[in-house]
């Protein structure tokens, strides 16, 4: 089976402000329980940003406005079932969290937690997430 050379996830990065200071929520991931953001392959039916709020959704339970422009991408390697790993581009849309679920389809799967974004910038493990986040929580300073 032939695989593409570069694979492109579309990735929300949820966030809220509580007090004043603003959050953002990492969730795990399956196979390795690296801290990462919601995110999945493009999907033919809909938009690259509505796909980011779609995987919100399934992996960290979580709804509200998603920007329609990516607000960053980010080179990052995809590790497949086999252990083959694929160059994957990351394009990252910011969601704005209004809803946070008890109950959603990955919650057995996955744990999420909110961070500031420096704390979440401490336990992320990809370059481009670290620099992402540490941007995104500049924007708030």
């Amino acid at each position: 089976m032939s695989h593409p050379k570069s694979i492109i996830q579309y990735a929300a990065l949820p966030y809220r402000v509580v007090d004043g200071h603003v959050e953002v929520m990492l969730v795990t991931s399956r196979e390795t329980k690296r801290w990462i953001l919601p995110k999945g392959q493009p999907e033919k039916r809909l938009k690259p940003y509505e796909v980011a709020a779609a995987e919100a959704y399934e992996e960290a339970g979580i709804m509200g406005s998603v920007d329609k422009d990516a607000m960053t991408m980010f080179a990052s390697t995809k590790r497949l079932k086999n252990g083959t790993e694929l160059p994957c581009t990351i394009k990252v849309y910011v969601l704005k969290v209004k809803k946070v679920l008890d109950a959603w389809p990955e919650k057995s799967e996955r744990e999420r937690r909110w961070f500031s974004p420096g704390e979440a910038a401490m336990v992320a493990t990809e370059a481009g997430l670290i620099r992402t986040l540490l941007d995104f929580g500049a924007k708030w300073l």
